[in-house]
């Protein structure tokens, strides 16, 4: 499949998607193509010199819907990035943030290259140019396009483009709000590096504790002892599979890199992987694994839970038959094509969809935009209030009593909620209650067939209002 080719069928697949889901609404059709459609898309050239060389990349930049502003969503650096792909990653986010109550638009965008094969100046030089190609044509800002780290980035690109865009606007005040993930002391928010696989796990707890589903799957509630394999050892799937092994008590049973995966039907610890992989520079050859020559391999071997997270496409026709996973969750973007989907749906096999499974990111970049905009970090004015209530609390009971309360005194006197404690808790509130959602729009509407086109039907319906409420569309 040409790279090409296969930015197109993750479009057709997602556009597919949306037709079926539309079906489910009384969306009047003329504002659904609205809905539907790619705002904008700016597609550029821009040149760079690399080893006295001149290079040419191409970028990219999707804004999806201007429902809501700013539009958000990640900057990729990849050989795969073309229009169509970042076109289908800005519909998802338009999505992804309606269906968690998040007011942003939809965006994407990336260059096409492989950062390997670059150093890291040289990746600044690149970071730097295209962020200069965004703000000559006002495609990035604190209130316009507010992106993140995506496949091939981190926070240090997002910091290398928040001090670009602070040159181009000295002296603005919310500058540092045009990128969010950015490094903790140069305007993040603690919690943004794990925010999204910490966000698969929350999502995963509550639903493998619904009876009804545990039921039908023929698995016992809870995460506790559930086998988990995990495709792509990034910063979702580690984090992803860190949790679920460390607060659910899962196995990790299996780990799949580019390179190869690993099995072990004990249990792999990702933090053990992770420090092998620092050494040797691949997670092959793990001391009590098995080696999988092919990772493929793993997406079709045995488990409870398949957590694809790492690009899109790796579960198709040609393979999902033999998918034995009885949960798939879908931390990467579009990993499931629609032909992938049907077969999966048809085997009983329970997903959990991308667009709501994958947002823990976009929720906590919300939370680190909001407080670059306010200028105040978390926790700040109310920890220490929180400590001296807990403290009179504590004695009042002490003094009724006669007697130190049964609870960890450290905890409830000395230790206010900090930026973290209410990074987290609004996280988990927010994935609780988008789960909630779509877990209430199933039950009153037994014609949605399942999750994933639950997730789709909220979303629409949410994006649709937010037209509506603009008096100009019906």
């Amino acid at each position: 499949m040409s790279q090409q080719s296969g930015g197109a069928k993750f479009l057709h697949d997602v556009y597919e998607t949306l037709d079926e889901a539309v079906k489910f609404t009384d969306i009047d059709m003329g504002l659904y193509r609205q809905i539907k459609i790619c705002n904008s898309i700016y597609k550029f050239h821009f040149p760079v010199r690399i080893n006295g060389e001149i290079k040419v990349f191409q970028g990219y930049r999707a804004h999806h819907s201007h429902h809501k502003l700013p539009t958000k969503g990640g900057i990729r650096y990849s050989e795969m990035v073309d229009e169509d792909e970042s076109v289908a990653l800005a519909t998802l986010m338009t999505f992804k943030c309606a269906g968690v109550d998040i007011p942003f638009g939809g965006a994407k965008g990336g260059v096409r290259l492989n950062p390997a094969n670059y150093t890291e100046d040289q990746l600044e030089k690149i970071t730097r140019r295209y962020t200069t190609e965004l703000i000559k044509k006002n495609c990035i800002g604190p209130g316009v396009d507010v992106p993140a780290p995506d496949y091939g980035t981190s926070s240090r690109e997002m910091a290398w483009i928040a001090d670009t865009y602070a040159t181009f606007k000295y002296g603005e005040n919310e500058a540092m709000s045009c990128v969010t993930a950015k490094p903790y002391g140069q305007g993040g928010i603690k919690g943004r590096t794990e925010a999204t696989g910490l966000g698969v796990f929350y999502a995963l707890r509550e639903i493998v504790n619904e009876e009804n589903y545990m039921q039908k799957l023929k698995l016992p509630l809870g995460m506790e002892g559930k086998t988990v394999i995990i495709q792509g050892l990034g910063n979702v799937g580690y984090h992803a599979a860190k949790f679920c092994r460390e607060e659910g008590g899962a196995k990790i049973i299996g780990i799949a890199e580019y390179e190869g995966g690993l099995y072990n039907k004990d249990g792999l610890d990702p933090d053990e992987v992770i420090e092998h992989r620092n050494k040797s520079g691949s997670i092959m050859d793990f001391p009590g694994a098995v080696n999988v020559p092919h990772s493929s391999e793993l997406l079709e071997t045995e488990c409870d839970i398949l957590i694809p997270a790492a690009i899109e496409n790796v579960l198709h026709e040609g393979n999902a038959p033999r998918v034995k996973a009885r949960i798939l969750a879908e931390a990467a973007n579009g990993p499931t094509t629609v032909e992938a989907q049907k077969i999966l749906r048809d085997k009983g096999v329970l997903i959990i969809p991308d667009i709501y499974l994958n947002s823990g990111g976009v929720i906590v970049s919300y939370f680190e935009w909001l407080k670059n905009l306010s200028h105040v970090r978390f926790g700040r004015m109310e920890k220490r209030f929180d400590e001296v209530t807990f403290k009179k609390l504590s004695s009042s009971i002490h003094h009724i009593l006669q007697k130190s309360p049964d609870v960890d005194h450290h905890e409830l006197v000395v230790k206010g909620a900090d930026e973290l404690d209410l990074v987290r808790s609004g996280l988990e509130e927010t994935m609780i209650l988008g789960y909630e959602q779509l877990r209430d729009l199933l039950d009153n509407r037994p014609d949605i067939p399942d999750l994933r086109m639950a997730a789709f039907v909220n979303g629409l319906e949410k994006v649709a209002a937010s037209y509506k409420s603009l008096g100009v569309f019906p």
